[in-house]
């Protein structure tokens, strides 16, 4: 008989168990994850480069050129460097982090005065897993909140406003911050408990049952968000009656798609940066319209946007990659079954003593790295694909021309890169560069033939 897939990851876990270098030891953890991270690093410091040098590029591409101004280009070009550069300081400083906190053992001295206080202030020793885990997950949050505000504070106060997205007070900011780590902590907490109890009472099998706790969690989430906790930031109105609520209905009617509410977000409120979704489940599906898109489209680029996002839905892209998701979150859970009583690990990081359930799983976090990063580029790949097939779908529907001008404008709105680099969009972004996707709606003939070829 053949080995099944589960067999092949099986041996593969067991193999790098096993492993000794040279004889001399046990494999070495921590100096394979820090020599992975420093050549990620290294790989995405470069693509920075190369999407910085065309940034500073002065010619307009010569697609663009009936559709986009010079000036238009400039501040684009502008806008990405101020990130670019802001996000090659980040990268350092984030790299830096990472190093000291795996060199210097922070997160067995955090783990250890978790313990400490959780006994000092409740007389909790080490059998409660659970708590201290909970104690060590909030400090590990305050510390990271701590440490990233100041990248925060620039990136939104600095960076935003000063290509006029910004548009939130320092007031609402921090409002903001207190609420995400309210309901944060409202919601990861009991997460995390029920998460770690599931792993401790299902035995060597757990990865199965935690795996269908995340499906579970995921799809009451799913409802939740949109319903409960996003109006504690944004404020959801009905589009009111006129010509863009029904040629909206007369599209959803059209493709038969199950509408039932259509809202308005305040999302001016905070960014000048524009956006649409859906959401809902089976019969109850919503449409969700930022005020900032309503602002500088028309009515028919608004709904060939929509026709857009629609298309996922018609091509069932949600579901698609929703179970491509979870394929790779049971393999992920799969995988840590075999690492998660190994000592070995444990103790390259520091952990000489203790062998906690949440500590295990972070550590396997950073030896999956590779294969994460690996999953990473598929699903943009993927992502990317759908893009075009959703661009596709509202073609079809004979949105071409408001398509194509509706996202010439929310290029401009957005003020997005539009001279990238082909090897930094293929390997960061889920969505196909403008210049790609007008081709693809304008001449679709043209690029089936190119690819084809191909």
């Amino acid at each position: 008989m053949g080995s099944s897939p589960l067999d092949s990851l099986q041996h593969a876990a067991a193999a790098l168990l096993s492993r000794t270098v040279s004889g001399n030891g046990p494999f070495p953890y921590k100096e394979s994850v820090l020599a992975f991270m420093y050549t990620v690093f290294l790989w995405e410091e470069y693509l920075r480069y190369r999407h910085y040098r065309n940034l500073c590029s002065t010619v307009l591409p010569k697609a663009l050129r009936e559709h986009v101004t010079e000036d238009q280009f400039k501040k684009a070009q502008a806008y990405g460097r101020d990130k670019a550069r802001f996000g090659f300081v980040e990268s350092v400083f984030g790299q830096i982090q990472s190093t000291l906190t795996l060199t210097l053992n922070w997160m067995p001295w955090l783990w250890a005065v978790s313990g400490d206080a959780m006994f000092r202030l409740a007389g909790y020793g080490r059998e409660y897993e659970i708590t201290q885990s909970i104690v060590f997950f909030v400090a590990l949050s305050v510390s990271s909140t701590i440490i990233s505000l100041p990248f925060s504070l620039y990136s939104t106060f600095v960076i935003e406003e000063r290509h006029g997205f910004n548009k939130q007070t320092l007031r609402l900011y921090i409002t903001d911050m207190i609420k995400g780590h309210l309901v944060g902590g409202a919601i990861g907490i009991p997460f995390l408990a029920g998460f770690l109890k599931v792993i401790k009472i299902s035995g060597d099998n757990f990865f199965l049952y935690v795996w269908l706790f995340m499906v579970a969690f995921q799809l009451i989430m799913v409802s939740v968000f949109p319903t409960f906790i996003q109006p504690l930031f944004n404020k959801f109105d009905p589009l009111p009656d006129g010509e863009l609520r029904t040629m909206i209905e007369a599209l959803a009617s059209r493709i038969h798609f199950p509408l039932t509410k259509l809202f308005v977000i305040d999302g001016s409120k905070r960014s000048g940066h524009s956006n649409a979704y859906f959401y809902g489940f089976f019969k109850n599906k919503r449409i969700v319209l930022y005020d900032t898109l309503l602002e500088h489209s028309s009515n028919d680029e608004t709904c060939a946007v929509l026709a857009h996002e629609l298309g996922h839905w018609a091509c069932n892209h949600t579901l698609k990659m929703l179970a491509f998701s979870q394929v790779q979150i049971f393999a992920t859970f799969y995988l840590f079954s075999h690492f998660i009583n190994n000592k070995a690990m444990y103790q390259s990081f520091g952990f000489m003593d203790a062998t906690p359930t949440l500590i295990g799983f972070l550590l396997f976090q950073f030896l999956y790295s590779p294969v994460d990063s690996a999953m990473s580029f598929i699903t943009n790949m993927i992502s990317r694909r759908y893009e075009f097939q959703a661009d596709a779908f509202a073609r079809n529907l004979g949105y071409a021309s408001s398509l194509a001008s509706g996202l010439i404008k929310l290029q401009l709105k957005n003020l997005g890169t539009m001279n990238p680099d082909w090897l930094f969009s293929m390997y960061h972004r889920s969505h196909p560069e403008l210049v790609e996707r007008l081709n693809a709606i304008n001449h679709p003939g043209l690029v089936s033939k190119t690819k084809k070829a191909e």
